[in-house]
């Protein structure tokens, strides 16, 4: 490879490495060109797939961070860019390992820290992220529904008690102030009563 394309090579993986949130190194020994796209088809909504050359990405990689990459670097190399979801990309290839057992994972590295092959299967068993989510505004809309039923709950009981009432009065109407003014008018009637005998005395006097 000339020196021109070599700069161009060591660019664009640089530009690879930048743009991303993470990368999965792979070998692809023995996968056909058809598997290959299978396997890029199948991680492309979160990550890209690109066959590299081992001595410019160790290039490009120590030139952005991902220096771990370096000793990983042995044999026919692919990277996984991870670009959305690490665990999806991780899934995705571990699912394509398993059926396609040429895809060797070798390691990775995800927000600047060093993945081993194992934490790379640990990552993939995790649920993603739109599961996650899924399962939050679940239980966020069942926290407000709950909510909202503590709220109408003494609402609606004060409405029915403000309608018994209201029912209550309707059905008693008049009774109550009549009875009232006859409680009032006894006192005023004994009041009289008591006092003739004294006016009575008064005129014999």
């Amino acid at each position: 490879m000339a020196r021109p394309d070599k700069a161009a090579a060591v660019a664009e993986l640089t530009d690879e490495f930048k743009s991303s949130n993470g990368a999965v190194l792979t070998e692809y020994r023995g996968l056909t060109v058809a598997q290959l796209k299978e396997l890029r088809r199948s991680i492309s909504e979160n990550a890209s797939y690109a066959v590299v050359k081992n001595t410019l990405t160790k290039i490009a990689a120590k030139e952005t961070g991902y220096g771990e990459l370096d000793e990983l670097l042995q044999g026919p190399s692919a990277i996984a860019f991870i670009k959305g979801d690490p665990v999806e990309v991780a899934k995705g290839l571990r699912d394509f390992a398993k059926a396609n057992p040429n895809l060797v994972i070798k390691g990775g590295v995800l927000d600047g820290k060093a993945l081993k092959v194992d934490e790379i299967t640990k990552l993939a068993d995790l649920e993603s992220r739109e599961v996650l989510l899924a399962k939050l505004a679940g239980a966020m809309l069942a926290s407000l529904s709950g909510a909202a039923s503590l709220f109408q709950a003494p609402l609606s009981q004060a409405a029915r008690l403000a309608e018994a009432l209201r029912a209550k009065v309707e059905a008693e109407g008049g009774a109550a102030p009549v009875e009232a003014e006859a409680e009032e008018s006894a006192p005023a009637a004994a009041e009289a009563e008591e006092s003739a005998p004294a006016d009575d005395a008064a005129s014999e006097s």
